[in-house]
């Protein structure tokens, strides 16, 4: 007999049925035989600091979160990275032995990762790249790709005001193209990433014009449901490199794993089967 605690984790979020974290933790725990469990758990808005500050009474060692409490568990947080501070929200959670609640943001990571796996030969100083969106999930996506040693990112979202939000926080490195004119902002970029809905499963599908994409180009989408959006399908079409967004959610959540439950976790084709499954 031992009195040591399973360690539990889970992710977080309103609603939160449709996560696909649940099956790929548990498939790491499986596969490293690790005692462990990780649940998904729907957590209102106005119970949400009660809940974390229960959680490690209950055997939590840290958690996931995801819309729409990415942003408020900052607030709630004792300890902040620089990185999750510079995003304005936290996907991971540690619950530490002091008591004190530590929050990251791995989203940055796991998009260079998955990039970086999906096409290895990708050269992020090789030229600009064109962001598509400008939500939260572009916010990463252009820090990471500053951080990486991208020259410049062209910028474009339907609603105009939001990218020259990006633009004023992250300075003169950021070019802000109208909406209407994306398709141009594609010539010449070396690496295109579409951080918005469209091309989702029950979402519009993405209507700009690729003809200026460059077939050297490395093409990824943050959608994974269809696996291979229009986006993607064009882009191969044209000889470009494409990386779909599976592998982002992968990486971004192999990082909690290990300090969780004290083991990396291998990011491969079995790990995407197992959330593909």
């Amino acid at each position: 007999m031992t009195d040591q605690r399973i360690p539990l984790a889970g992710v977080i979020g309103s609603p939160i049925a449709h996560s696909k974290s649940p099956k790929l933790h548990s498939y790491w725990l499986n596969r490293y035989g690790l005692s462990g469990y990780y649940v998904p758990m729907d957590i209102a808005a106005d119970s949400l600091e009660e809940t974390l500050r229960a959680l490690p009474k209950a055997g939590f060692v840290g958690l996931n979160v995801t819309i729409p409490h990415k942003e408020r568990v900052l607030a709630i947080a004792d300890l902040v990275t620089d990185r999750a501070a510079l995003m304005g929200a936290a996907n991971t959670l540690i619950f530490r032995k002091d008591g004190k609640i530590h929050a990251d943001n791995t989203d940055g990571y796991g998009f260079i990762e998955n990039l970086r796996q999906g096409a290895p030969a990708w050269d992020p100083t090789s030229g600009p790249a064109a962001v598509i969106g400008a939500g939260g999930a572009a916010r990463a996506v252009v820090a990471a790709l500053l951080d990486a040693g991208v020259p410049e990112v062209y910028l474009s979202n339907r609603t105009k005001t939001r990218a020259e939000a990006l633009r004023q926080e992250f300075g003169v490195k950021i070019q802000v193209c109208d909406w209407v004119q994306a398709g141009n902002m594609l010539e010449g970029a070396a690496t295109v990433v579409n951080t918005s809905s469209l091309g989702m499963v029950g979402k519009p599908e993405m209507r700009i014009p690729l003809d200026g994409l460059s077939s050297d180009a490395v093409v990824t989408d943050l959608v994974y449901t269809p696996l291979e959006t229009k986006l993607l399908s064009e882009a191969r079409k044209k000889g470009c490199t494409t990386v779909d967004g599976l592998g982002m959610l992968l990486h971004q959540a192999a990082p909690g794993f290990e300090r969780w439950f004290g083991v990396r976790p291998d990011v491969d084709e079995a790990a995407r089967q197992a959330v593909l499954s």
